[in-house]
């Protein structure tokens, strides 16, 4: 490093100092103080994901473990980070939807008191679990073409339990609370 270097260094670093202040509270925007209060979130986008965590951090877990099945299983496939995020948008609102019409199915096995009822209850069940995953398979393919591919029915079944079981272990790390859907 020439001496031009170190010392053009060296005073970006001392002018650096002199505009942090360390005397005064960290705010987003200059010149108004920290404790003016916080600003409601502007947008409906903005108050769905303070009133909803979770779900924000579901992508999150979801963008993890769909990009780690991106890279270890080879049928499935994005083109990009951007692919991928939007993807994980996608499983949570169809796994999510899934989830909703799961529970009904349930409760209407718990409900039913005649055989014929259980049976076509635990059909419906089944159609629903084995069906959702050829769902999921349709949507990505309408919505992203040849960008993305999430392999087979096994490799989809298998993603979305890893999904599942995923969301599953953050929320009771995050949350110290049993995962009640």
């Amino acid at each position: 490093m020439t001496r031009v270097q170190v010392l053009l260094l060296a005073s970006q670093s001392l002018r650096f100092e002199r505009d942090v202040r360390q005397d005064q509270p960290v705010t987003a925007e200059p010149g108004r103080a920290a404790s003016a209060g916080a600003r409601p979130p502007r947008g409906p986008a903005r108050r769905w994901i303070r009133a909803r965590p979770a779900d924000v951090i579901d992508v999150f877990v979801y963008v993890v473990v769909l990009n780690l099945a991106i890279e270890y299983v080879p049928a499935v496939i994005s083109e990009g980070f951007t692919l991928s995020l939007l993807t994980a948008i996608l499983l949570k609102i169809a796994l999510e939807l899934v989830i909703v019409l799961k529970t009904r199915v349930i409760d209407r096995l718990r409900a039913a008191t005649t055989t014929r009822g259980k049976v076509i209850a635990a059909l419906s069940l089944w159609v629903v679990a084995a069906g959702s995953k050829l769902v999921v398979l349709e949507l990505v393919d309408l919505t992203f073409g040849d960008a993305v591919s999430l392999g087979g029915f096994v490799a989809v079944t298998l993603l979305v339990v890893a999904l599942l079981v995923s969301r599953a272990a953050v929320r009771r790390l995050l949350y110290d609370t049993p995962d009640t859907s």
